[in-house]
């Protein structure tokens, strides 16, 4: 048994005996007994359904974290002379939200260039002085990857986002542009728009409303379940019992050979303990994790990165967190890394660090907490590419490689969010 899949080492050494904590979730001392998980069903509703107020449209005939189904790279359409499309219709197209986010969620184009305009890419407001050709244009906007492989534009004709007529008449438009864009409110210049700071205290109820689900699951812990018995049946001090573990979740669990977090780990130990069945994403689901978190608020993240199972789910998450998926063929890494303190539109592109200790958080412009998973969802539905079940093992894979990158933060739950 790989001893490095357990706390109960330094659990131990703090003077906390393993069966207290109850956390551990493979036992690492000689005849340690496993925690007790529910290891068949599914954690999330079956099947998996889309939130109510989310898109609709089914984009499965391109890449998930889960399949590679998007079509093959294959040279752009080749042009017979020079463009002559509607330019006036191009500069529709270009700034059209309802068409994969306008060309503006990414750059400045010129003086009509629409409100808070974002600078993941270069300002265009003189690309028609650069001397590009027509042909060069039109190759760029139907699929970049045939002048830069790496670039993170998404390929607008190739997917199918826009028609070769269309993307005719943006190159039509690019050509116009030739004037510095003029801004009259400093704000819509995004190379002057100040990073947006966090001032609100995630901790006064009267601000955070994810302070009412701490409440509940203080008392789901204590509740008695169907089985009789409640979380504070086995685990009565919860102050000191838990008072680092959720800071060194999630982590690899063997028998069901993929990364458990705090989520799904409520799910399959209250089936195997209490009896209730706390669906992730559910109300009382969110409610203990938030509970459970809350109560190692301060402590530094401390995921395994050693063991065997942790280092193959790290090497996935990262490869996911590189993976292109859906129609605009983005990954995590063109929004979180290399348009890491940028904007796209009138959203701030955070890096990788810092993103981790305040999950769950309350998402102000949505009303509601968004656990980590739905987070991970939200990305997959914004870029047009299917999610996945919150349990899904690749989510896991992910959670594990970010929560490695963000070891020595420390946690701050629930957070608050716009």
């Amino acid at each position: 048994m790989d001893r490095t899949l357990s706390l109960a080492r330094p659990l131990m050494a703090a003077g906390i005996a393993l069966v207290a904590s109850g956390l551990s979730l493979e036992a690492a001392a000689k005849g340690g007994k496993a925690v007790p998980l529910e290891l068949e069903k599914p954690a999330s509703a079956t099947p998996w359904a889309r939130y109510s107020d989310w898109p609709k449209t089914d984009w499965n005939q391109y890449n998930t974290l889960a399949a590679l189904v998007s079509p093959p790279y294959a040279a752009p359409p080749k042009l017979e002379g020079p463009i002559g499309g509607d330019a006036k219709n191009g500069e529709k197209l270009a700034f059209d939200r309802g068409r994969g986010g306008s060309c503006v969620a990414c750059h400045v184009m010129g003086q009509t260039t629409p409100s808070l305009p974002g600078n993941v890419g270069p300002d265009l407001s003189t690309i028609g002085t650069w001397g590009r050709s027509d042909e060069w244009l039109f190759n760029y906007v139907y699929d970049p990857r045939s002048v830069n492989p790496h670039s993170v534009m998404p390929p607008w004709g190739a997917h199918k986002v826009f028609s070769e007529n269309e993307i005719k008449d943006i190159v039509a438009f690019l050509k116009t542009l030739k004037e510095p864009a003029k801004f009259n409110d400093p704000l819509d210049d995004p190379s002057r728009r100040p990073e947006p700071k966090e001032t609100r205290d995630n901790l006064d109820p009267f601000v955070n409303s994810a302070m009412d689900a701490l409440e509940q699951g203080r008392s789901l812990y204590a509740r008695p379940g169907p089985n009789g018995k409640a979380c504070a049946s086995c685990h009565a001090k919860p102050e000191r019992q838990f008072r680092t573990w959720a800071a060194t979740m999630p982590r690899y669990e063997p028998r069901l050979k993929k990364v458990l977090g705090v989520e799904e780990f409520v799910t399959r130990h209250a089936r195997a303990t209490t009896g209730d069945d706390f669906l992730m994403q559910s109300a009382e689901n969110i409610a203990l994790a938030i509970y459970l978190r809350h109560l190692a608020n301060g402590a530094p993240i401390r995921v395994d990165t050693k063991s065997a199972g942790a280092r193959q789910a790290i090497a996935r998450g990262q490869e996911l967190f590189a993976r292109k998926v859906g129609q605009l063929h983005f990954s995590c890494n063109d929004c979180h890394s290399i348009g890491a303190n940028k904007w796209i539109r009138g959203q701030w592109l955070t890096g990788q660090v810092g993103q981790m200790a305040h999950f769950p958080t309350w998402r102000t412009s949505r009303g509601e907490i968004w656990d980590l998973r739905k987070r991970f969802q939200w990305c997959n539905v914004a870029i047009r590419a299917n999610e996945l079940p919150p349990d899904a093992a690749e989510y896991g894979d992910l959670e594990l490689a970010l929560s490695a990158v963000n070891n020595g933060q420390k946690l701050n739950v629930p957070g608050i969010r716009h």
